[in-house]
């Protein structure tokens, strides 16, 4: 009758252990409301799935025999019961088993998992490079294959909203925070290359679908790679506190078919060569201040406020402001390459020439600064070209 009663007490815990176990993980799922890993939309995050759910079930079974034990010899041999507690110190044969089983299980687990990281750092026979730089706080993404390459940053809609007494609630906004201005265009069915590095501080670059992120480091170049099997829109953020606008650097892919993707990089060909266009012509002031002013909204305004105001001290004021008032030539330094032990960023390699010139051309007559001063993009592309020379020669001349 004793016997009995204890494979009746061994059943009831193990039946409720089970039930707990099949509440915590297959009822959410059933209800729509699952947690967990998420597949992704390549063989690798497919591969990371499949190994993360077995891992996922051999510690469901052991969290099944391990709690079903406890609770049954906390229910069979209590104080209540008459039982005393045992007086040996150890047991060779039980500390040979639970140190020999475990080994064992790391062991058939270090196999897949072995496996897994091989695959993933495994870049050989990619088709195609994409070529991404973190700045502060955006992206820049080149299609070393294709002589593509644009800067990606929060969208206008959401960067408006996040501004502070914007007026404008955030449940407004479609995909807020979450959504980019260019996002990154892959073909699906190519195995795609990832060469990740940074310009300022480490970022991170992370699209959970892809199934892998990688640190990206000022310096130093990561590897990474995917082969997108379906398409889509699939969003990621910057993984790695990089400054104050951290949380506003979000990561956009659009996965198309060939045929799309073909399509998509003949009109981003034809858009550089009208950008080159706009920028050997010469603009009047009142196209420079007009462009300027939604570059200055949406790049220069969440530091130097949309007045012009600024945040001191970290973000001096634009109106009123020595350098925004003073001589062109160092204010045009200053927002081409920064200026050191400050926060103000170098732009020459973020912004197009345009771009500069408007934002400065807007800066140095807005919020009451009426200089006068107009600053074509011949200006800044022939800086820039000059720039680009003198690196040049600083490298075939160095030791």
């Amino acid at each position: 009758m004793k016997k009995e009663n204890t494979v009746i007490v061994v059943l009831a815990v193990l039946a409720a252990v089970i039930a707990a176990t099949w509440l915590m993980l297959a009822a959410p799922a059933m209800t729509g409301n699952e947690i967990n890993m998420t597949r992704g939309v390549t063989s690798l995050s497919e591969s990371h799935y499949s190994l993360h759910m077995v891992v996922l079930w051999v510690c469901v079974i052991i969290g099944i025999g391990v709690f079903t034990v406890m609770f049954t010899s906390i229910v069979l041999h209590r104080k209540s019961r008459g039982h005393k507690a045992a007086t040996f110190s150890h047991s060779t044969t039980a500390e040979i088993i639970w140190t020999v089983i475990p080994v064992l299980i790391l062991v058939a687990l270090a196999v897949p998992a072995t496996s897994a990281l091989i695959k993933m750092e495994d870049s050989s026979g990619a088709e195609m490079t994409v070529k991404i730089t973190g700045f502060q706080w955006r992206w820049k993404y080149e299609y070393l294959d294709h002589d593509i390459s644009f800067i990606s940053a929060l969208d206008a809609a959401s960067n408006q909203a996040r501004q502070l007494n914007s007026g404008i609630e955030p449940e407004s906004v479609e995909n807020y925070l979450l959504d980019v201005d260019h996002p990154l265009v892959l073909p699906i069915g190519k195995k795609i290359k990832f060469l990740i590095t940074a310009d300022d501080v480490i970022h991170s670059w992370w699209v959970p679908a892809l199934g892998w992120k990688r640190d990206a480091i000022p310096g130093f170049i990561n590897e990474a790679w995917a082969n997108i099997d379906e398409p889509g829109i699939y969003r990621g953020q910057c993984a790695e506190l990089c400054g104050k606008d951290h949380g506003f650097m979000p990561i956009v892919v659009e996965a198309m078919s060939q045929t799309d993707f073909d399509a998509w990089t003949r009109q981003q060909l034809a858009d550089s060569q009208d950008q080159q266009q706009q920028t050997e012509r010469l603009w009047t002031r009142q196209e420079l201040m007009q462009h300027g002013e939604a570059v200055y909204a949406n790049t220069c305004a969440s530091c130097h406020q949309p007045e012009g105001q600024g945040l001191t001290p970290a973000f001096p004021a634009l109106a009123g402001s020595k350098i925004a008032t003073g001589p062109v030539d160092a204010h045009i330094d200053i927002v081409m390459n920064g200026r050191a032990g400050t926060a103000m960023s170098a732009w020459r390699e973020i912004l197009s020439e345009t771009d500069i010139a408007a934002a400065l051309t807007y800066t140095r007559n807005a919020f009451g600064n009426d200089t006068g001063d107009v600053v074509q993009p011949l200006t800044i592309a022939s800086i820039k070209r000059q720039a680009g020379k003198r690196q040049n020669t600083e490298q075939e001349t160095a030791p």
